[in-house]
């Protein structure tokens, strides 16, 4: 049976809340939807900064001290809103949709302490937009030992399956962190986080030019990237980590340009960026033919060819190009992964999080 599922996701460079609808039975997708974006306010987005420097201190995944509380209702009421704007703007009704998926806003992830705190009420979700929700989609995964993440692989999978291509394919998605997904057949799944996505150049151009990112890679485009400062950061224990592995957004917060121009750090941070995703090829089992990117980086044009350059002969191409919502490819994921989980469907596996089996998550909150 196919359920309409709504997807909302609000990512980790902290943009706004994505919001996609597709018509699912959790193994494939029967029809793409509308789909729609409410963005953060300046203001909300200065809290949701606040909070992840706060949240660094968390040892219980529901605790919320000082502003996190705060956050998680500006986070609450945030998608709340973009779900009533879009069923209005889309002539829809509550009841037109079977199920909600809700990631809510990353602020910690340490699955190495088995923690991963997303921030949002679904039960407040739920009664505020008078439709089941699935929520808390990582814990389960992580409480097992896995990673927590990526959790998009088994919705890229149905994705590249409907392109009938030859494999090995890789679906990149670059968002503040980025992540692949290596699919060559319905057989082999492979999932790792890479590394940096967008995070490092949006925290740079704001701090450097007040600017929230580097639209289409233009100011990047103006400078020159330090190729021993990459080659140096690449030598940081987790790129030589194979699969499954993934990573906070701040985990290499740390990392120091040094003193250069500011177009040439956007090109260096932009150039790491694809390095690092580049940097996964000798891990995967074979050489991948062709890499589809999604997410903010697919409107990098300067971070798809620094990508190009890295990836050798293999074609690389923006989601959009296939007629995918690249935008939108992480909140339809999301609703996907509602379908899969109201169906007792797994939502992660060994090899894309190194959970020890097969796992279903999601807690349902009914409005």
């Amino acid at each position: 049976m196919m359920l309409t599922a709504l997807g909302l996701m609000s990512g980790t460079s902290l943009d706004g809340v994505d919001v996609a609808l597709i018509e699912t039975d959790g193994k494939q997708v029967k029809a793409f939807g509308p789909t729609g974006y409410r963005p953060y306010s300046p203001a909300e987005r200065n809290l949701l900064r606040q909070a992840l420097s706060e949240a660094v201190h968390l040892s219980q995944r529901d605790a919320r001290p000082g502003i996190l509380a705060e956050a998680e209702r500006v986070v609450t009421r945030a998608h709340a809103e973009a779900v009533a704007t879009f069923v209005a703007q889309n002539r829809m009704r509550p009841e037109d949709i079977d199920i909600v998926g809700f990631h809510g806003q990353t602020v910690l992830h340490r699955p190495e302490k088995r923690l991963t705190v997303q921030i949002g009420d679904g039960p407040a979700l739920a009664k505020a937009i008078h439709i089941p929700v699935v929520h808390d989609f990582r814990a389960a995964d992580v409480e097992a030992g896995g990673q927590g993440a990526p959790f998009v692989p088994v919705y890229h999978r149905a994705l590249a399956n409907s392109l009938e291509r030859e494999g090995p394919i890789v679906v990149v998605n670059i968002g503040g962190v980025s992540n692949i997904t290596y699919i060559d057949g319905n057989d082999t799944l492979i999932a790792c986080d890479t590394g940096p996505g967008n995070a490092l150049l949006d925290d740079f151009m704001y701090r450097t030019m007040n600017q929230a990112f580097d639209a289409e890679g233009k100011f990047a485009a103006l400078g020159k990237a330090d190729e021993a400062w990459i080659a140096r950061a690449l030598e940081l224990p987790f790129f030589a980590a194979p699969p499954p592995k993934s990573l906070d957004r701040n985990d290499f917060a740390a990392l120091k340009l040094g003193d250069m121009p500011p177009a040439d750090g956007a090109a260096t941070l932009t150039a790491f960026t694809a390095a690092a995703i580049a940097r996964v090829i000798p891990l995967l089992p074979r050489r991948p033919r062709s890499w589809v990117v999604c997410g903010g980086g697919a409107r990098n044009l300067t971070m798809l060819r620094m990508l190009r350059e890295r990836v050798g002969s293999a074609y690389v191409e923006a989601a959009e190009t296939l007629g995918w919502a690249s935008d939108a490819i992480e909140a339809q994921a999301f609703g996907f992964l509602a379908a899969r989980g109201l169906r007792g469907l797994p939502l992660s596996y060994p090899a894309t999080t190194g959970v020890p089996m097969p796992m279903t998550g999601g807690v349902i909150a009914r409005p």
